[in-house]
């Protein structure tokens, strides 16, 4: 795998990310044949659908250059996120069906799902196995021993 696959942030990119990680969804278009969402508007590389089971956790990682977005379209994520180099403790969200949540490089996150939760990711790069390994940095935001977590080997 090529790093440079994966292209370098720029300022233009970065402008146009959301200043919360609860994103604010537009006005959906409605008429008599129903509605539109609209959910992001950026050139993006993948768009994945991820069932999570209840009591299962994911990502507990940050990544170098990706983002992401993750809109709710079933269930609940309990989305607990801080800076790379805080001290803080982490911030916990509360995303529910219907709500986006946005992600930025070198933020430390973490999902754990009271229920069982379908939803978006929407990310800035691909998400083939090869490009992600170089850009996830695992983290332990949050203690992984009282859910059901991917561990490498698996």
């Amino acid at each position: 795998m090529n790093p440079s696959k994966i292209p370098p942030l720029t300022e233009e990119e970065m402008k146009g990310w959301p200043k919360n990680p609860l994103v604010n969804l537009e006005k959906p278009f409605v008429d008599l044949r129903g509605s539109i969402q609209p959910l992001v508007d950026s050139i993006m590389k993948s768009a994945v659908m991820i069932h999570s089971k209840a009591g299962s956790l994911r990502a507990n990682h940050y990544h170098k250059t990706d983002w992401h977005y993750c809109y709710v379209i079933s269930g609940k994520i309990e989305y607990y996120h801080k800076d790379l180099n805080s001290d803080k403790t982490p911030e916990l969200l509360i995303v529910e069906k219907g709500n986006m949540v946005f992600t930025p490089p070198l933020v430390e996150h973490c999902m754990k799902f009271p229920e069982d939760t379908l939803f978006l990711t929407l990310s800035r790069n691909p998400r083939d196995q090869e490009t992600y390994e170089l850009d996830v940095i695992r983290t332990n935001l949050i203690d992984p021993s009282n859910s059901i977590s991917w561990k490498p080997g698996d």
